[in-house]
């Protein structure tokens, strides 16, 4: 689908902006969706996984397997809702190669033009806002080393990648946002 056709359909586009713990991913993609000139959503993968009140399963964990596919059909079918009604979508969350399949397969369906950023600043930047975070937010540095290591090579995807590590947030918005207008961060 072409930007003329998804112009005529008000249609918006979706950015899968991805990283390891620390990496600013919320703090940009809220920046992002404040900002800029079309109505927009900050669609935060975590708050998919906090609502499960009773049966919850930490996410990294072999049992947790069957919840993973059931909550990232809800936050792809949300997605799509929120794009095809003309916002553009910010999905916020670890996002990595294991599970972009989805992703790929709904904007296919339905002709949603899919941008993947993954934020990948220094490892010491992303402990040390990771560490100065308040809430029930990760901040065990095992955790976010393991995390930040599924992150380190990500192969054909690579040029999706930006180094955000000196970046002040006004720095990373323009960035990521002239990344997500441009077809270089396009997923196929």
């Amino acid at each position: 689908m072409t930007q003329t056709d998804r112009s005529m359909r008000n249609v918006g586009s979706v950015l899968l902006l991805s990283g390891a713990p620390g990496s600013g991913k919320s703090t940009i993609a809220k920046a992002l969706t404040e900002t800029g000139d079309r109505s927009a959503v900050h669609l935060l993968t975590d708050g998919f996984y906090t609502a499960i009140r009773k049966g919850f399963v930490l996410p990294f964990m072999p049992a947790a397997a069957r919840q993973n596919e059931v909550v990232l059909q809800a936050i792809v079918a949300s997605m799509v809702a929120y794009a095809q009604g003309g916002y553009d979508v910010v999905v916020d969350g670890i996002i990595g190669p294991w599970s972009l399949q989805p992703f790929r397969d709904a904007a296919h369906r339905t002709g949603l033009k899919l941008s993947l950023i993954v934020l990948r600043p220094d490892l010491p930047t992303a402990l040390a806002r990771a560490s100065g975070r308040e809430g029930r937010e990760l901040k065990s540095v095992d955790a976010i080393k393991g995390l930040y290591g599924a992150f380190a090579n990500l192969g054909a995807l690579e040029p999706h990648v930006i180094d955000n590590t000196g970046d002040m947030l006004d720095e990373s918005v323009t960035r990521i946002r002239d990344a997500w207008n441009s077809a270089g961060f396009e997923l196929a």
